[in-house]
């Protein structure tokens, strides 16, 4: 008789210990199966938080480099003409430069805070952001800022001396769209001017000072990177150096190559940046994702291993009990690993079919479960998300405990629901952890079989 029709007929008359390794192998293959389908949910969910919000890449000073070694002990600046070339990678689907700088205004219209900028600045003097696409800008993609009236700033104005103004200042002003101003340098003692037509009014709704540039939101003014840089140029020639840039990704997956197009392509303007993830809306998201996660790992592994002790503890049990079928067997002639191909194959078939049970139920279970905690894990980051209270008026935050950067990004509500798919490849994952949970319970009790003495067991017993 070979040995696979005597694992048959032994899994048959040794139905009670069939059942219990079967039972035991069904709680394995369930929970392993649950870990992985969650994992691969949660994957995906991810992954579709990244591509619906995209990959933001901010090139901006590296703080870790001493910049005070500099001999200009000033901020690394960075050419636009070198962000051109960043961005122009197929990589990039848009990009955005990001710069500020003084301005005055001359004539009639004047500022609406009647408090400076700072001590003994000259009369109506602020702040201008430079930028290359105002559509751009984190406050009006979020719909914080909203452009009443005119267009936007876009790339076509970047040699034009286009300008938004804050509607406010408008108001104060008589200002509407198509009007001409005049700005001068921020040198109050130059002589450079340029008169710049207001292409467009939008509304901040914040009465106070951002906490960056510590100007009131009515006075801000949003230009071209290039016209603030040639206004503030001090006469000379070249690209308009920038603060930094960012850009927005095709594929979040491609930061790397991203990364690797930059430096070839930028060279050593680069020195004193870096660029980095700017993913705080994807984290907010799949925060939730990331603890079920972790959750359904450890509790997989820990099954898994209290499983492998308790098959090998049957396993260990069953050759000590069978010493004597096996005594007669080798015998009779049977060869020592005819006996261990019996027992990995009675593991296998029971293994097999616990696995097979568990793929009928697992992933109902699996979203039932994977929802329940999900809802919990979100529910709980909604509310610190809404107990978040800004720094009070006038205040940085920083006495008061307040990191200003840790506001939450409004829209990117935190993932509360899951699509639990059963794929063949999460059930071929399964079927190899749990045929080597199997087997590996096995081995121990494998190797005490090839050390079986017939004669010793059939005239001693053991």
């Amino acid at each position: 008789m070979n040995f696979t029709k005597r694992a048959a007929l032994s899994l048959w008359s040794r139905k009670g210990r069939t059942l219990i390794m079967l039972g035991t192998f069904l709680v394995i293959s369930a929970m392993v199966l649950g870990g992985v389908l969650i994992k691969s949910a949660t994957a995906q969910a991810t992954d579709a938080a990244q591509r619906e919000l995209g990959a933001e890449v901010t090139l901006a000073m590296d703080l870790d480099v001493d910049q005070g070694a500099s001999p200009s002990l000033q901020a690394p600046m960075i050419s636009s003409d070198a962000v051109d070339k960043i961005g122009a990678s197929e990589l990039v689907e848009k990009y955005n430069y990001k710069s500020f700088d003084g301005t005055r205004l001359l004539g009639g219209p004047k500022i609406v805070s009647d408090q400076p900028l700072f001590p003994d600045a000259p009369p109506n003097y602020t702040l201008a952001l430079g930028v290359l696409d105002s559509t751009l800008m984190p406050e009006f993609n979020d719909g914080s800022w909203k452009l009443l009236s005119g267009e936007p700033i876009t790339a076509a104005d970047k040699g034009r001396d286009s300008l938004l103004v804050e509607e406010r200042l408008a108001k104060k002003n008589n200002l509407k769209v198509g009007d001409r101003i005049t700005l001068a340098e921020n040198d109050p003692k130059g002589t450079r001017k340029a008169e710049f037509t207001l292409k467009g009014i939008y509304r901040d709704p914040s009465d106070e000072p951002d906490p960056e540039y510590r100007q009131f939101p009515g006075d801000r003014m949003i230009v071209p990177a290039d016209a603030l840089g040639r206004l503030n140029s001090g006469g000379q020639e070249g690209p308009t150096q920038l603060q930094g840039a960012t850009f927005q990704l095709k594929d979040p997956a491609t930061l790397d190559a991203f990364r690797a197009h930059a430096r070839k392509a930028a060279g050593d303007a680069l020195t004193g940046f870096k660029l980095g993830m700017n993913d705080k809306a994807v984290k907010q998201m799949t925060g939730p994702l990331e603890s079920i996660t972790s959750s359904a790992t450890a509790a997989m592994w820990l099954v898994g291993g209290a499983g492998a002790l308790v098959l090998g503890l049957l396993a260990t049990l069953a050759v000590k009990q069978r010493r004597t079928e096996f005594g007669v067997l080798l015998a009779l002639g049977e060869k020592k690993w005819k006996l261990v191909a019996q027992q990995a194959v009675e593991t296998v078939v029971i293994a097999a079919l616990a696995i097979g049970l568990s793929s009928l139920f697992a992933q109902s279970l699996t979203q039932l479960a994977g929802d329940t905690l999900l809802r919990d894990e979100a529910a709980a980051a909604q509310r610190k998300i809404n107990a978040w209270q800004p720094p009070p008026p006038g205040s940085t935050g920083v006495q008061e405990g307040i990191d200003p950067n840790d506001k939450p990004v409004e829209g990117a509500d935190p993932i509360d629901k899951i699509t639990v798919r059963l794929d063949p490849a999460d059930l071929a994952t399964v079927a190899g952890i749990g045929l080597g949970i199997g087997l590996l319970a096995t081995a121990i009790p494998a190797a005490s079989a090839l050390r079986l003495n017939p004669r010793t067991i059939l005239t001693k017993g053991k």
